[in-house]
C-alpha cells in the first residue's frame, strides 16, 4: 500500500470512526505489517486507534516479562502524530499545558498534559522539540489540540502526520544494546527525555530515549516506507539479547507497573463532552463495578493521576488555570484524591477463577488485563473510598496490580482496602486489596549509560 493509499483510508476512518464495525472500516495494518506477519502464526490482532496490530506474538506472560528480563520490540504506532511548526508555535502549545515550555531545549521530551476550562485533562501526550520552531505531539490522540489551534489565529501551522510516519518502542534493559548494534553507532549521548536523529542502513530515523515500561527504554521515529525494513533489522538485532516482539495485548501492562494512567484506558478525556469538541476515540462499552452519577466521574484531574506542577501554580497563562489552582490548594489540603497502588489479594483472585466450577460463576478476568476502559469501586468500611482501574496480572511483580485514584486518608502504604469485582448484574466480588507506593518496581528510567 502506498503512503498516498495510507493517508486516505487514515482520513475515511477519522471521519467514520463511530460507525459499526463493518462500516467503519477496510482493515489497515501498521506500516511493519509485511515484518510483523510471519512472527504472528495466531493471525489474531487487535484494535489500536486505526490500526489493527497483531495480538500476541508468543504468549503474554512472555511478553509482560521482557522489558525486565531482555527488552522487546513494540508497535506504537497508531499513536497520532501532530506537527506544530511556526513563529508562534511554542506560544500556542504554552496555552495548552501547566507545563513550562520556557526551557525548552533543542531535541528535548516534555509529558504535555493539556486541560479543558475546569481543570480536567482532555488529552496528555509527548512534545517532542524538533527545532527552534517545530515541535511533534505524539498522543491516543491530537483532536483537542487541533480543535485548539483552530479557535486562534497564530502564526503557525498544524499538520496531522499520522500515516506517514512509524513509532516503534524498544524498552527494557538491553535496549540500548540491541540499538547500537541495529544502527552501529552509540547511543550513549542521547539523556532520558531528550532525542536525536540516527541512521540504520543509510535511513533516517529519530531516536527519544523514553521511559514507558519504567525501565532504560527507546522510541524510533521514521518514515512508514521505511517501517518493516526498520522493524527486521532491530528484531534481527535483538536476537542475541533475549529480545521478544510486544503484541497489542500486553502493552498496557508495563503503563500500570510503571504507575502512568492512560487515555482512554484509565479514565476518560474530557474533550469528548466540550461543545464544539470532536471526540477522541470510538466509543467502547465501559467495564467494571464502578456506576457514575455523571460521565464525568470518569475524567481526572491532573493531580490526581500524579500529574502536573505540585508546588506552586505555573505563572503562564493556560486553559484550565483557575481550575488548576483551585485543585492545587485542595492537593495541598488534603482534599484531592491521590494516585495510588493496590496490589489485590491472591488468594481473592484465585477464587474467582475457581468460581467457573461452581454454580454461579463470578465475571472473569482478562488476561493479562481487560482490553478497554473499566473501572471498579475502592470501598472502606463499605464505604466508597475511590476507584480502580487498570487491573494487571503482573508477571514482574508476582500479582495482581492496579491502579488506584483514592481519598488520601486512605492513600498510605499498607492501607487495607477492598475492591468490588464484577459488573452491577452479575455476581460481585469482594476482593481484599494493599495500598502500595508507585511505581510497583524500581524506576530505571534514569538509568547511567556510559558505562553499561
Amino acid at each position: 500500500m502506498t503512503s498516498g493509499q495510507q493517508r486516505a483510508i487514515y482520513e475515511q476512518l477519522l471521519a467514520n470512526r463511530n460507525a459499526p464495525f463493518i462500516q467503519q472500516r477496510p482493515a489497515m495494518f501498521s506500516p511493519a505489517a509485511a515484518a510483523q506477519d510471519a512472527a504472528n502464526p495466531a493471525g489474531t490482532y487487535g484494535l489500536f486507534a486505526q490500526l489493527m496490530l497483531p495480538l500476541h506474538y508468543t504468549d503474554w506472560a512472555d511478553e509482560t516479562a521482557a522489558h525486565v528480563t531482555s527488552c522487546y520490540l513494540g508497535d506504537w504506532t497508531p499513536l497520532n502524530k501532530i506537527l506544530i511548526r511556526g513563529p508562534q508555535a511554542l506560544a500556542f502549545l504554552s496555552t495548552l499545558s501547566p507545563a513550562n515550555l520556557s526551557d525548552f531545549a533543542l531535541g528535548q521530551i516534555k509529558h504535555h498534559v493539556q486541560l479543558d476550562d475546569n481543570g480536567f485533562v482532555a488529552s496528555e501526550g509527548v512534545l517532542c522539540r524538533l527545532g527552534e520552531e517545530e515541535f511533534l505531539y505524539t498522543a491516543g490522540s491530537g483532536d483537542w489540540l487541533a480543535w485548539q489551534f483552530s479557535k486562534g489565529t497564530w502564526n503557525a501551522e498544524i499538520s496531522d502526520i499520522s500515516p506517514d510516519r512509524f513509532i516503534f518502542g524498544v524498552q527494557g534493559p538491553q535496549s540500548l544494546h540491541v540499538l547500537e548494534k541495529a544502527t552501529g553507532q552509540s547511543l550513549r549521548d542521547i539523556a532520558f527525555n531528550h532525542s536525536r536523529p540516527a541512521e540504520l542502513d543509510g535511513i533516517p530515523l529519530r531516536v527519544l530515549r523514553t521511559g514507558i515500561s519504567g525501565e532504560l527504554g527507546y522510541e524510533l521515529h521514521g518514515a512508514a516506507e521505511h517501517a518493516s525494513t526498520i522493524w527486521s533489522a532491530v528484531a534481527e538485532a535483538g536476537a542475541g539479547f533475549g529480545l521478544r516482539l510486544l503484541g497489542f495485548g500486553s502493552q498496557s501492562v508495563q503503563h500500570i507497573e510503571a504507575g502512568i494512567a492512560t487515555n482512554g484506558l484509565d479514565y476518560m478525556p474530557a474533550a469528548g463532552i466540550t461543545p464544539g469538541a470532536p471526540t477522541q476515540f470510538r466509543h467502547r462499552p465501559i467495564g467494571g463495578s464502578f456506576v457514575p452519577a455523571a460521565f464525568t466521574d470518569y475524567f481526572r484531574k491532573p493531580g490526581e493521576l500524579g500529574w502536573g506542577p505540585r508546588k506552586a501554580v505555573p505563572a503562564h497563562d493556560f486553559i484550565g488555570r483557575d481550575a488548576f489552582a483551585a485543585d492545587l490548594a485542595a492537593a495541598h489540603a488534603g482534599e484531592l484524591r491521590t494516585l495510588a497502588g493496590l496490589r489485590w489479594n491472591d488468594d481473592d483472585v484465585t477464587a474467582v477463577f475457581a468460581s467457573l466450577f461452581g454454580a454461579s460463576p463470578a465475571e472473569q478476568m482478562q488476561l493479562p488485563r481487560f482490553n478497554g476502559p473499566a473501572f471498579d469501586q475502592i470501598l472502606v468500611d463499605g464505604q466508597q473510598a475511590g476507584v480502580s482501574t487498570g487491573r494487571a496480572m503482573s508477571i514482574n511483580v508476582h500479582g495482581t496490580i492496579s491502579l488506584g485514584v483514592i481519598a488520601p486518608r486512605y492513600a498510605t502504604p499498607g492501607t487495607e482496602v477492598t475492591i468490588l469485582w464484577g459488573r452491577p448484574g452479575t455476581p460481585q466480588r469482594e476482593i481484599r486489596a494493599t495500598v502500595t507506593t508507585l511505581p510497583f518496581k524500581p524506576d530505571h528510567r534514569r538509568t547511567d549509560v556510559t558505562h553499561l
